[in-house]
């Protein structure tokens, strides 16, 4: 039954559509041959970014998965490395198993905290010995996610990053971050985006999440770094053509919506403090940091499932979690009139449930139980 024509998506911050700015932007944009080096849009946001990030060269590429792949592949440039990364982390549950697939690139797993963070002792302990050569991989890399998507888009400290960064370089090691929401990280702790990142040898930045952008992901560090990501972009299949029309939209997301993510996070506390109040879930307040909201369901009767189907005839749209959880993500297209429509139909839907009176549809808006890592 559908009460509200608008549907309110709520599935991921991914879903936003380019505003009339970044349309304007897009149509406007002076392009040329990103592949040639020469689209002028392109460099002149990839310096940007740069700048805002404090490194010193950036490169667009079509996607986060990519700009992780790319990212990885660069500081383990031979077959057989390995990398340090959480077991929760998004590039090792999420991404395909690209690094090994197509890199070579062994994973040492760390396991998460529920705050995203890994222990440091934990971290140092993976480190493999030279001692060991002859019959372990070698490592190269550790690898930190700001926010932390499994763990609730939790931040990670600056003073945890250094810490880490610390670790790497008395190691000879690199520190790759997965920054696909940073700047929700950046705005949640009130710490300027290039000194939460200043440790880092490199860093992935999602445009189409958080920032509103339609495509693309961008990656800082050194130049000389960002030449051989360069390279392997194309190899990968990642260069393209007239990509300043993508960069200009992406520019409109870093310039408009940053000032936005405050009212995200304050939008998903609303959101998590509503849903509390049905006695059917559980949410922890606390771990509510920026623009995530997960909640248990503790009634056995009610299913991510089935709640997310009876959302969707609704025109509320979410994801579950896993078997017992549920997802929800705020963007700036999100206004307070629907965050409260979102809850008043999740109430509806517990009540047609638990009543029977719920009919139970094929979803189509992509809720899968196994979509849920965007």
């Amino acid at each position: 039954m559908v009460t509200n024509n608008k549907v309110v998506d709520l599935r991921s911050d991914t879903v936003t559509k380019p505003s009339e700015a970044m349309r304007a932007a897009m149509a406007a944009a002076d392009v040329d041959d990103d592949v040639l080096g020469a689209d002028p849009t392109a460099q002149r946001f990839e310096a940007e970014m740069a700048r805002i990030m404090g490194k010193e060269a950036a490169l667009f590429v079509p996607s986060g998965t990519m700009a992780n792949l790319v990212s990885v592949l660069v500081h383990c440039d031979a077959r057989g490395c390995e990398v340090i990364l959480g077991d929760n982390s998004h590039i090792h549950v999420y991404e395909n198993g690209g690094i090994s697939t197509i890199g070579g690139v062994h994973p040492k797993t760390v396991p998460n905290n529920a705050d995203g963070t890994m222990d440091i002792d934990r971290i140092v302990a993976a480190i493999r010995h030279q001692d060991g050569a002859l019959y372990y991989p070698t490592t190269r890399l550790i690898c930190l996610e700001n926010t932390h998507a499994n763990c609730g888009g939790k931040c990670l400290s600056v003073e945890y990053i250094d810490k880490v960064g610390e670790v790497a370089k008395n190691h000879g090691l690199k520190l790759h971050i997965d920054g696909a929401r940073i700047f929700n990280a950046s705005v949640a702790l009130g710490v300027p985006v290039d000194r939460l990142v200043r440790a880092a040898d490199s860093v992935s930045v999602c445009l189409s999440k958080g920032l509103g952008a339609p495509v693309g992901s961008i990656i800082v560090g050194a130049k000389a770094f960002i030449d051989k990501a360069k390279i392997l972009r194309k190899t990968l299949g990642g260069g393209m053509r007239q990509v300043g029309i993508l960069c200009a939209a992406a520019y409109v997301g870093v310039r408009d919506t940053v000032g936005k993510l405050a009212d995200d996070h304050r939008k998903a506390k609303v959101l998590a403090d509503g849903l509390k109040k049905i006695k059917q879930f559980t949410v922890d307040l606390t771990s509510v940091e920026t623009n995530m909201v997960f909640f248990d369901i503790a009634d056995p009767r009610i299913t991510p499932d089935k709640l997310c189907q009876v959302l969707e005839q609704r025109n509320v749209l979410a994801m579950p979690a896993s078997s017992k959880s549920v997802r929800l993500v705020i963007h700036y297209q999100i206004s307070d009139s629907d965050v409260q429509h979102a809850l008043t139909c999740i109430e509806k839907a517990v009540e047609e449930i638990l009543s029977g009176s719920a009919k139970f549809e094929h979803l189509t808006n992509g809720s899968t139980a196994n979509s849920y890592g965007h």
